[in-house]
């Protein structure tokens, strides 16, 4: 669990504002609670926390205040380097789809009850634990790959498909491809875990990079970028719900 948090509660009506900060700071996991008392002043207090190397960690945000509002303020905020996670908190429910366009944490009405504030801190723990790095995580796999005399390590990470050339593979790039020998078959064990998976005897998709899947008339193909990759009828069923249960991972992850 994280600790400590570091927030910013931003009202622009100061009896609204402390009743925030003290509800804040009741909480365990509080470790400081910053108040701002309108968006221009929020936004000085999160500069100079990131230049004092001590960013804030979750802005808890009414919606309506005079001059900058809390949907501007939220848009702004999601396009830091290292955004904060965003709670609003708010009287009025039809900024919802604001909220979730900005991929707010969370959305409280107002007045705040203790036990929702504590679900919204808690949302605010579990991504800020998600977006921490794991010490125990691998590094992605590397290929040495030789490029005008010069050898270079592609990593799997930058792969989005590739293509069999009898015993050497040819790694498709968002910049380019290189030519390796290494066999298809190879590369399809040694790449499982990071999510690539055969779609065809003659190819390996990054399943992340695909944008797009067609069938059509028996005939399935996926778009990668501007290139589109023929996927054997065997191997149509096992993608199509690959992709699909991805889909709605993605869907309950964002909800």
């Amino acid at each position: 669990m994280v600790a400590g948090l570091r927030v910013l509660a931003v009202d622009d009506e100061l009896p609204a504002l402390e009743d925030l900060a003290y509800l804040l700071r009741a909480d365990p996991r509080i470790g400081e609670v910053a108040m701002a008392r309108d968006g221009a002043a929020a936004l000085r207090l999160l500069d100079r926390a990131i230049a004092d190397g001590r960013p804030i960690d979750a802005v808890f945000l009414d919606i309506r205040m005079r001059g900058l509002d809390g949907v501007v303020l939220g848009r702004l905020l999601s396009q830091f380097a290292n955004p904060p996670r965003v709670v609003f908190v708010t009287a009025y429910e039809e900024h919802a789809v604001d909220a979730f366009e900005i991929k707010a944490e969370d959305y409280l009405l107002k007045p705040v009850r203790p036990e929702r504030l504590a679900e919204a801190i808690r949302r605010v723990c579990v991504a800020s634990e998600a977006a921490e790095p794991d010490p125990g995580a691998r590094e992605p796999d590397t290929i040495p790959v030789e490029l005008g005399g010069v050898t270079r390590f592609v990593a799997s990470t930058e792969v989005r498909y590739v293509e069999a050339h009898g015993d050497y593979a040819r790694l498709h790039t968002a910049t380019g491809s290189h030519l390796v020998r290494i066999s298809l078959a190879t590369l399809e064990e040694r790449w499982a875990s990071a999510g690539f998976v055969r779609v065809h005897r003659s190819h390996l998709v990054a399943v992340k990079h695909i944008d797009e899947l067609h069938i059509d008339s028996g005939r399935c193909v996926v778009r990668i970028g501007d290139t589109e990759i023929p996927v054997s009828r065997r191997h149509t069923r096992e993608l199509r719900d690959l992709l699909v249960r991805r889909a709605r991972k993605g869907q309950g992850t964002g909800a």
